[in-house]
């Protein structure tokens, strides 16, 4: 994120507010893609990567927060603040239900918004650069996710994309549950039966690279995904 602007979706009818809004963020360092309606929204979202999305509650076509819902299915991460005229109680504690980071009540003042943009996308980027250098020890293993590299007494086995990244998510949560489902839509987009099956043929190749340290073993929890258990 340091050599380009970071990119935000914004979403909002109102024409007169959407193209300010743009305009004012763009005067300060951010790529935005405005869209009118929440379908549209989605199909911005589908087709580019975001740093953060901006949603307007009521919009035609598909609403706020149907989009917001839409959008956690594809990224669960991804910073999401609503905008909206609606101050009931009922509609903010829906939003943060939805998982938004912050529910900002028109009218708003165009300052403050750019604050919170700025310090929610500090902290992810923080976050980022702590996961990307994490490395892990699993039983007589040594995994480094940067490098690609499982290694063992001396031997390293370099992993394909695919393998790190699921090693990585199974040492996230280590003798914890990872959710097939959450794996699947990390890793490969969307968790159609064909990628589960992909998935499967991922795990095998897993355990037989790991079959070298008994106390560990990749244990298959019918049904809702994995745990990468390690007996210390």
């Amino acid at each position: 994120m340091e050599n380009s602007k970071p990119k935000i979706l914004l979403c909002e009818d109102d024409t007169n507010l959407g193209m300010v809004l743009k305009n004012y963020l763009e005067l300060n360092d951010y790529d935005v893609t405005l869209e009118r309606d929440g379908k549209l929204g989605l199909a911005a979202f589908q087709r580019e990567k975001f740093d953060l999305c901006l949603l307007d509650v009521m919009m035609p076509n598909m609403d706020g927060f149907t989009l917001a819902e839409e959008i956690r299915d594809v990224n669960p991460d991804v910073p999401l603040f609503f905008l909206s005229a609606k101050t009931m109680k009922e509609d903010i504690i829906q939003g943060y239900k939805l998982g938004a980071d912050d529910y900002i009540t028109k009218p708003f003042d165009s300052e403050v918004l750019l604050h919170k943009i700025k310090a929610i996308l500090k902290r992810n980027e923080e976050l980022h650069r702590e996961e990307a250098n994490a490395e892990y020890d699993l039983g007589k293993y040594h995994f480094n996710p940067r490098l690609r590299e499982l290694s063992i007494g001396g031997r390293v086995q370099t992993l394909s994309p695919k393998e790190n990244e699921l090693l990585k998510m199974l040492s996230e949560y280590k003798n914890d549950l990872l959710s097939r489902e959450n794996a699947l839509k990390r890793i490969w987009g969307s968790d159609t039966y064909f990628n589960g099956r992909s998935m499967d043929v991922y795990i095998a190749k897993l355990r037989k690279y790991l079959k070298e340290d008994s106390s560990i073993e990749i244990v298959n929890i019918h049904g809702n995904g994995f745990r990468l258990v390690v007996t210390e």
